[in-house]
């Protein structure tokens, strides 16, 4: 008497191999309506490897026909529940712009971006791919600006944004921790202009107002008083901005010597 386990594992290698062999059938017929009537069906089952392929297939021969429109939708969810973003990211764009007046329209022109928000990667690697996105939920919100969509185009902005100011920060950090206090205050203000609301602003005021110090320190004397200067009002800002802020303590210092130093230079 056979085992049932090795019985299932043969019929299903069985199924396999036959299911195999019907499809790579489909794949050389050139009954292209059938073709296009299994594909949707692979879709609609969630074979979206087999649906692909086909789709791949009928893309040139049902160009600008009836069926070309619903073809290049579901294409472009092929790439997309696969997880290769960059191709359903084209292929949404492609849809929207080759069929700008559909009701799919507006939802493959999201699409698009949101393929484009999830290729962005942590922050500590290039942020090529996060620019990227910015630009295309950008266009998107101001093609469709009364859309139910616009609201969480603009969360995945603030995300990527919150992404692009913790890498700024970073490198700010790491080249006043390099002792490169030039770069270091360029960084740390070219932040805040590009961020003005950043949840790092009580921070940045702080490394402004040691990196000027510090700065200072190694300075010729010319320009001293200049950096001294400004250290001053740095901690004027940090204080005023955050009364109470957990920094206290050793920027009063940094302030104290700073007014010290900037009365033997008068």
């Amino acid at each position: 008497m056979l085992k049932r386990g090795p019985v299932i594992i043969l019929l299903s290698t069985l199924f396999l191999l036959t299911s195999c062999s019907k499809f790579q059938k489909l794949l050389k017929s050139t009954d292209t309506e059938m073709k296009y009537e299994k594909a949707i069906e692979y879709y609609e089952e969630g074979d979206y490897y087999r649906a692909m392929q086909l789709f791949e297939q009928l893309n040139m021969i049902y160009r600008g026909t009836d069926k070309a429109e619903r073809l290049n939708y579901y294409m472009a969810y092929c790439y997309y529940y696969q997880e290769e973003y960059i191709m359903s990211a084209y292929y949404f764009k492609r849809y929207a712009k080759s069929f700008p007046n559909t009701d799919r329209a507006e939802e493959c022109l999201f699409m698009s971006a949101y393929s484009q928000y999830l290729q962005s990667p942590k922050y500590s690697l290039d942020q090529g791919s996060t620019y990227e996105a910015l630009t295309e939920l950008q266009l998107f919100i101001n093609r469709y600006p009364d859309s139910d969509r616009v609201e969480r185009a603009n969360e995945l902005i603030d995300d990527l944004r919150e992404k692009l100011q913790k890498k700024a920060f970073e490198i700010a950090e790491l080249y006043f921790k390099m002792e490169d206090y030039q770069a270091a205050i360029t960084s740390f203000e070219n932040l805040l202009k590009d961020y003005p609301d950043t949840d790092y602003k009580e921070e940045i005021y702080y490394y402004i107002l040691q990196a000027y110090f510090s700065y200072a320190e190694f300075s010729i004397e010319e320009k001293k008083k200049d950096r001294y200067s400004k250290a001053v009002e740095m901690y004027e800002e940090l204080i005023y901005t955050f009364p109470e802020t957990e920094f206290e303590k050793n920027a009063s210092s940094v302030y104290e010597n700073s007014l010290e130093e900037l009365k033997k230079l008068d």
